[in-house]
């Protein structure tokens, strides 16, 4: 005689032992949170489902959590939350979990860190920032949009830069996040291309085929930009025949959207990061800093004095944008006829006034707008100064310094010059030990690229660019690990 239908139902649900059923758990939710945000055109109705697969994962292994972040950076959204507030879905849920995994791993002991590497200049540095930043949120316009930056700060930090150096123990380390993260760029462009190609790779279209992935071209192209350098030593350190040609494939790719996104920035971005190679060689990078900035504070100096800035106020009618027309875009560049040029100059000009009311605290994190508005020049306004995006400077220097005052900027360039001249440094040491010397190459040329779009534009807090930010960073301080523990005997061979 058969067993009644519950008593049958009662020992298959018995034969299920405790991680089946956590799987069978994980997957009911994702089906049931992905059939909602389906209907309900509502993306943050995932966010139970990867917070459940954070958890799970992390109780496994966390490293893998830390990889499949950087394979879905490119497919990231933001989403509007309350009081004004945006976060970027799933990057930003993932960084948390991340971050209590790496706080764990710390406190637990699973992944010390040699005390030399907590004392590194660079990490000394990025506390200060930190405790500034939470010390000038007191004097802050709006002090919780300061609140949420600091905290945004501690998960960027935490697992991006104190995470990598669990998990990049030796220099092969290295190359795993960034093939995970340049296979997932190379899968977007891919998209963005296939969307491109209906509109015959426009320049026009370009935006249009971004989404609903990424903000703009500069973002797309940025992180194209920033990925090459990685590329290029990975396929340079690969083993086998296919592992070289996988990265020429996926250089390929990554160029390939890089010129159709026709962003001047990031296109310029690779000839500087090779021109600073050059420097690294001949041992200039501490001149070509002084110059840098004695350039700048010339220039500075120049066009305040006696309002000479006034002389290059845009012209409205003929500052245009040549949406149609690469050339003519480029042409407009130098002309100052260029519509996000000469907005930019019209940011410029309100920050530095916002610097002169309060040179010391700034606005505060994350207040530059709308606050600057009342900083305005009317002279310098254009067409597109309403600024529905309500992007900021776009020099993430002159951001620094309107938004956290002198000491906020002052420790920032610091960051920036400490992290280039330990390039210089870290490349010279490992002269007879190419492994590193590749990844010291890599982590300080795509500093570089991310360094050089900072001059136009604000992006250590995109999703996108920010954490290779900090894994660059976080890179140059495990090389200099590496080499103090191996010491160097030939600092002049076996020159790249």
């Amino acid at each position: 005689m058969n067993p009644p239908v519950n008593e049958r139902l009662h020992r298959i649900w018995q034969s299920f032992d405790g991680p089946q059923l956590l799987f069978m758990g994980f997957i009911a939710l994702l089906l049931t949170g992905g059939a909602a945000a389906a209907l309900a055109e509502m993306p943050a109705l995932l966010l139970p489902a990867l917070l459940a697969v954070g958890l799970l994962v992390a109780l496994i292994e966390w490293r893998w959590l830390y990889y499949l972040l950087f394979f879905i950076l490119p497919f990231t959204q933001e989403i509007g939350l309350f009081g004004g507030l945006s976060m970027d879905v799933p990057s930003e849920p993932l960084m948390l979990a991340i971050t209590a995994c790496v706080l764990g791993a710390l406190v637990l002991g699973a992944g010390p860190l040699p005390r030399r590497e907590w004392m590194h200049p660079l990490l000394v540095i990025l506390g200060l920032m930190l405790l500034w930043t939470a010390v000038d949120a007191a004097f802050s316009v709006v002090v919780i949009k300061s609140i949420k930056y600091l905290l945004a700060k501690v998960w960027y930090i935490t697992p991006f830069l104190l995470g990598t150096l669990l998990i990049v123990r030796r220099p092969a380390d290295a190359w795993r996040f960034a093939s995970v993260y340049a296979a997932g760029a190379c899968l977007s462009v891919l998209y963005v291309a296939s969307r491109h190609a209906t509109k015959g790779f426009s320049f026009e279209q370009i935006n249009w085929s971004l989404h609903p992935f990424f903000r703009n071209h500069v973002i797309y192209a940025a992180m194209l930009a920033l990925l090459i350098p990685f590329g290029w030593f990975a396929m340079q350190a690969a083993r086998t025949a296919g592992g070289r040609w996988a990265w020429r494939g996926g250089l390929g790719i990554l160029l390939f959207g890089l010129l159709t996104s026709y962003t001047r920035a990031s296109i310029l971005s690779l000839p500087i990061a090779g021109l600073f190679y050059v420097v690294m060689r001949l041992h200039l990078t501490r001149v070509v800093l002084v110059a840098a900035a004695v350039g700048v504070t010339l220039s500075v100096a120049y066009v305040v004095v006696g309002d000479r800035y006034m002389e290059y106020a845009p012209n409205y009618e003929r500052t245009v944008f040549n949406g149609k027309n690469f050339e003519k875009h480029l042409e407009a560049t130098y002309k100052l006829q260029d519509v996000s040029g000469m907005e930019r100059v019209y940011r410029w000009v309100a920050a530095a006034r916002m610097i002169g009311d309060k040179p010391l605290v700034g606005s505060g994190a994350a207040t530059f707008y709308p606050e600057y508005k009342r900083y305005t020049v009317k002279s310098f306004r254009t067409y597109v100064s309403d600024n529905p995006e309500k992007s900021t400077t776009h020099n993430y220097f002159l951001l620094q310094l309107a938004e956290q005052g002198i000491p906020g900027f002052v420790l920032f360039l610091t960051l920036v010059a400490t992290a280039l001249l330990a390039g210089e440094r870290l490349y010279h040491r490992s002269a007879s030990q190419p492994d590193v010397r590749r990844v010291v190459l890599a982590a300080t040329l795509s500093l570089v690229v991310i360094v050089f779009h900072l001059t136009l534009n604000e992006l250590v807090e995109v999703d996108k660019i920010g954490p290779v930010f900090f894994v660059c960073l976080a890179l140059l301080v495990r090389s200099d690990t590496w080499l103090a523990e191996a010491p160097l005997t030939d600092e002049v061979s076996n020159e790249q």
